[in-house]
């Protein structure tokens, strides 16, 4: 018989990072981990506490997909950005609320939270962190 882990399913793990941006900052070298960690992957350090992305990045570069994949065909077409955020961590992701041609490298953006997707046949959205333009 299969034992039963105690640790909840990753979607559960995940959820801080994926709505709220949190996880965890090494206090050592001030890397960020998007998710929980015991020991930071760039110094090895023990040192590591909760921590928050800044609420506001700027966009770095990005591209407008045209032809999705499997799963997002009706999110075409939509734009993928490069953010650094203003601590200097990097992220890519959706941008929202705005044409490609309100964008620019530099554009400070902020992250809000969206419907990703439809997942399946029991038509459970997903909703994640994607960016927009602060106007």
């Amino acid at each position: 018989m299969r034992e039963l882990s105690s640790r909840p399913p990753a979607n559960w793990r995940s959820r801080p990072f994926v709505y709220r941006l949190e996880g965890s900052r090494c206090v050592v070298c001030g890397h960020f981990h998007p998710y929980k960690r015991l020991v930071c992957r760039r110094c090895g350090s023990k040192r590591l506490d909760q921590d928050k992305l800044p609420s506001t990045g700027r966009l770095v570069n990005y591209t407008v997909v045209t032809q999705a994949q499997q799963g997002f065909e009706n999110n075409t077409p939509h734009i993928v950005g490069w953010v650094e955020m203003d601590d200097g961590t990097q992220l890519i992701g959706h941008i929202t609320d705005c044409e490609p041609e309100e964008l620019k490298p530099g554009t400070v953006l902020e992250p809000v939270v969206r419907r990703i997707r439809v997942d399946g046949e029991a038509k459970l959205i997903v909703y994640g962190v994607k960016f927009k333009p602060v106007v």
